[in-house]
């Protein structure tokens, strides 16, 4: 190597060093390497990412820039990523300056092979479009009724029986992949109407299930890898890329076969009076004419939608309810006494059927509980969308155009700012009226766990509806314990499913005391002229399910 040569090599490090130094300076967050940017504190923490970031986020004081290319022209720009927390940065990006911050490009790319332009993959007018058409389906009380229907099903017919078979056998039962299958089997019934029995008793497999599992697999591994990178696997036909392909075509086969079967039916639907009531059926019905492809993509999109959010959510639910025997006792009272007041003292009619769609509305500290789950456990800890033009949030920090932003939801409901210095207790009351009579539901923007702004899930009260039915099943029946050994974590992905599954040893409800406990108390409560049954807690005994004194703080087992 010359003179020239080596003085340009070493004016060009040394220029590129400056303007490093200069650009991480500016940046506040995970430490920036040269090149590298923060990618090696990001794969050193991929065990424990939303934690890594949710303590970046703490030190940074709920907002911070790094860059995950440390390349000049690309690091403001396609490298430049903003990471927040804060409610009114979060409120600006999805409500008021919503059209600035669309899915973008990268997310529309990795997921169209399986969801098409459908209503979670989409922006702009083809989004609105959808939005408008589906949210006329949702705002139905026909549509809840078909859900309660779909759900009331599975519980008597699948989920009762194998949970009894569990406790007859006395072996450890995966609970997170019981529930997969259980609300699977719902929203393709309310979706498409066609029942998969992925929860029958023997838990067998099905072709159309595992195809959606491997293309959902795949599809989250384009998310990880860079887009040239897969787009390379893919014309190759190299790694899961072969494995996607061949699960589109099985999806694409199964779901022409339900729609042409609709068309039939639904065209001798006035003569034998028995409309369908799903979605795909729904759609079919308008005036418009949707081509099958539309019809395919509404239906993908539901499913993905609606089967691992409330499957996931409800993993952790049980995980917590099992650490906090208080928050337990407070749910089955809960649901005893309304049970009392629906069907009588006899314990047997409680278990006959399950939970009715007016007695399942009644579970107010039941919902509380849910929703202080999903402020921990959110079932999508991380979202992002991609910057249009350039913006300022409103802490003042700026964000150019072609950048993008993600707002961390599994962050937002565990900051001290927002939620105060029990943020990380696993409280339900702090979902309650003090006098604990009525579900208070905080502003979307703190509690993000059902997205807010125009793009606030649709389904939020169906989720409620299902887990809330099914919570209610399981916790009357039986007393669940984690299996002896059983390791429970995160798995890094984008829904935050339990890593090795949920373990549990299932055994039967003993409800006999609860119920005794419950009459001896309205009846007192009768004599003495009272309407109101009380809860003991630890503490002492208050009215309704308000927070009790003494021993009532119940404390969230951190998860690495």
């Amino acid at each position: 190597m010359d003179i020239s040569t080596a003085l340009l090599l070493l004016t060009a490090i040394t220029v590129y060093l400056l303007w490093f130094t200069f650009i991480s300076r500016s940046l506040k967050g995970p430490r920036v390497w040269p090149l590298l940017g923060s990618l090696p504190g990001l794969i050193e923490n991929c065990d424990r990412l939303h934690d890594w970031i949710c303590d970046n986020l703490r030190a940074c004081g709920g907002t911070y820039q790094t860059c995950i290319c440390a390349i000049p022209f690309l690091a403001k720009k396609q490298g430049l990523v903003t990471v927040t927390c804060d409610p009114k940065n979060v409120e600006h990006i999805l409500k008021t300056r919503f059209d600035n911050y669309p899915k973008g490009p990268t997310w529309h790319a990795v997921f169209h092979d399986l969801l098409g332009d459908g209503i979670f993959n989409s922006d702009g007018d083809t989004w609105l479009f959808q939005r408008k058409t589906a949210a006329l389906e949702f705002t139905t009380r026909t549509l809840r009724q078909a859900m309660a229907r779909w759900v009331s099903k599975a519980i008597k017919e699948r989920l009762c029986l194998i949970l009894e078979t569990a406790q007859l056998e006395a072996e450890p039962l995966d609970l997170q992949d019981l529930l997969l299958r259980l609300t699977f089997d719902n929203i393709c019934g309310l979706a498409f109407g066609k029942d998969p029995l992925t929860c029958a008793p023997g838990l067998p497999n099905n072709s159309f299930a595992s195809a959606f599992d491997r293309a959902t697999e795949a599809s989250l591994q384009r998310f990880i890898l860079p887009e040239v990178l897969w787009m390379l696997k893919k014309c190759l036909g190299l790694g899961m890329e072969v494995s996607l392909s061949r699960s589109l075509v099985h999806i694409e086969e199964y779901l022409s076969t339900v729609i042409d079967a609709r068309k039939l039916e639904l065209l001798s639907q006035h003569k034998d009076g028995n409309p369908h009531d799903d979605l795909l059926s729904r759609f079919m019905r308008k005036k418009e004419s949707y081509s099958d492809a539309f019809l395919r993509s509404v239906a993908l999109n539901f499913i993905l939608a609606g089967r691992d959010t409330s499957s996931v959510a409800l993993s952790w639910f049980f995980w917590l309810v099992i650490q906090n025997p208080r928050v337990e006792e407070k749910i089955l009272i809960e649901i005893c006494t309304v049970l009392i007041e629906t069907r009588g003292d006899d314990v047997a009619k409680w278990v006959d059927e399950p939970l009715g769609f007016e007695e399942v509305d009644r579970l107010i500290y039941l919902k509380a509980a849910l929703s202080e789950t999903l402020r921990l456990y959110p079932s999508v800890p991380e979202d992002s969308k991609h910057v249009v033009a350039d913006d300022v949030l409103p802490d003042g920090t700026f964000v150019p155009a072609g950048s993008s932003v993600t707002y961390s939801i599994y962050a937002t409901g565990r900051m001290r700012s927002t939620w105060g210095e029990d943020c990380l207790e696993f409280r339900p009351e702090r979902w309650l009226s003090p006098d604990g009579n009525r579900f208070i539901m905080h502003d979307s923007y703190r509690f993000v766990a059902f997205n807010a702004g125009p793009r606030i899930c649709l389904g939020k009260d169906l989720a409620y509806l299902q887990m809330k039915s099914i919570a209610a099943a399981v916790l009357l029946r039986h007393k669940l314990t984690v299996a002896a050994g059983h390791k429970v974590e995160q798995k890094m992905s984008l829904t935050l499913f339990m890593k090795y599954g949920l373990k549990v040893n299932v055994q039967c409800r003993e409800l006999g005391g609860i119920a005794a406990s419950l009459k001896t108390e309205r009846e007192e409560g009768e004599l003495h002229g009272e309407g109101s049954l009380a809860v003991k807690c630890n503490g002492g005994t208050r009215d309704g399910v308000d927070e009790c004194g003494g021993s009532s703080e119940v404390v969230v087992g951190v998860i690495a």
